[in-house]
């Protein structure tokens, strides 16, 4: 390969093109990238960013005198995508032609309709949204937060710790109950109970109300409740409409192989936006966490270079953490491949406790809270056991 273009310059595009290099890859090197922002990281934005511990520089995921020998091209967006040509046609009017292409332009905060251009209501995805955010928080008393999982949970967390009266409203049963499960997700919700969150769970949102600036949010049994500000954590979606006239295979996300390898020869997808499959669970899935990006973009590369030739290890389960208050969540597997879950050490009453998912008997996740040592044995023992084919 003579060209290798990188769409996305975010953690998956960024580590993709390490890997490219680190493996050998000594041709023109493109990276093109949405935001006008050099690489950053993501996860702080809703924690030590968002509350002022953690400046921009901070968040810098390129290291002090790197060199990719790349060429980053920022501010510009991918429009288009001709799949056999490997063609990509850009915002700017331009197109660039390559050997071999890397999708990672994952995802976009779902908005709620009606809100558009309404002052004080806010996504959380990228570092202009946590500046906005930021600058509303200072200002503000009263904050409503729609949806409970892991922006919403943690932006809860630090406007409570930033002194500001807080309310969750929650669709489900409990905050982070999608990704933990409605039972160990209630540990999760007595968590932000008594560090004086008001959760209102099982609650749908009819309108968000106010004129050019918010003032309330209504639900759906009428109740106003008042707000300065409010953000919607009700999850994203793969960025892929500019892929729609492409000829690559899509469905929630870009749809890869095991290896990330796309529909169409030369192209590989990674991070938020691509859905491999995955034996354990016999289907296709994305993973939008950290760690997944970082495991998954050393091996799109292999599969790139080697023209898919290098087939890869059984992907591991997939891992995430998020920290609330004084509170490290870890999180590794698949919560609802489980018949039962139980509690093996410590007390959810005291904030500190690991349970185990099983099925048949099998374990196929753990959850630590507070527990980082113990759950890094478990972590260890789930990485390495056998692929169970879904």
């Amino acid at each position: 390969m003579r060209t290798v273009c990188v769409v996305g310059a975010s953690l998956a595009g960024l580590l993709t093109a390490r890997a490219l290099r680190a493996q050998g890859y000594a041709g023109r090197l493109v990276v093109i990238g949405e935001e006008r922002h050099r690489p950053y990281d993501r996860p702080p934005l809703s924690k030590d960013f968002l509350r002022g511990a953690l400046g921009e520089a901070d968040l810098a995921l390129e290291g002090e005198g790197e060199q990719l020998e790349a060429e980053w091209r920022l501010g510009v967006a991918a429009t288009g995508l001709d799949a056999a040509a490997r063609r990509i046609e850009l915002s700017d009017g331009g197109t660039l032609t390559a050997d071999g292409v890397v999708i990672a332009t994952g995802a976009a905060a779902r908005r709620l309709p009606g809100t558009e251009g309404m002052a004080g209501v806010h996504t959380l995805r990228t570092l202009d949204d946590a500046r906005a955010l930021r600058a509303d928080l200072l200002r503000a008393r009263r904050l409503v937060v729609i949806g409970g999982g892991f922006v919403g949970a943690e932006v809860a967390a630090t406007a409570r710790e930033l002194g500001l009266d807080v309310t969750l409203v929650e669709a489900g049963q409990a905050p982070m109950a999608a990704a933990l499960g409605p039972d160990m997700a209630a540990p999760i919700a007595a968590l932000h109970e008594r560090r004086g969150v008001r959760l209102l769970c099982g609650t749908q949102v009819a309108e968000v109300t106010g004129g050019d600036r918010v003032d309330g949010v209504r639900l759906a049994d009428g109740t106003l409740l008042p707000a300065d500000v409010v953000v919607v954590g009700i999850g994203a979606t793969p960025t892929i409409a500019w892929l729609a006239e492409s000829g690559l295979d899509l469905g929630d996300g870009v749809l890869c192989d095991e290896g990330g390898a796309t529909s169409a020869p030369g192209i590989v997808a990674v991070g938020d936006c691509a859905a491999w499959y995955d034996p354990a669970l016999g289907r296709h899935h994305r993973v939008e966490h950290w760690t997944g990006a970082r495991m998954r973009a050393v091996v799109a590369a292999r599969t790139l270079l080697s023209g898919g030739i290098e087939r890869p290890e059984p992907p591991r389960p997939a891992y995430f953490w998020s920290d609330q208050y004084d509170v490290k969540i870890q999180f590794i597997g698949h919560p609802h491949e489980a018949d039962s879950v139980s509690v093996e050490a410590g007390d959810p009453a005291e904030g500190s406790f690991l349970a185990v998912y099983r099925r048949e008997g099998l374990p196929v996740a753990v959850l630590g809270v507070n527990q980082v040592r113990l759950f890094t044995r478990w972590r260890r023992q789930l990485e390495t056991a056998p692929v169970q084919a879904g």
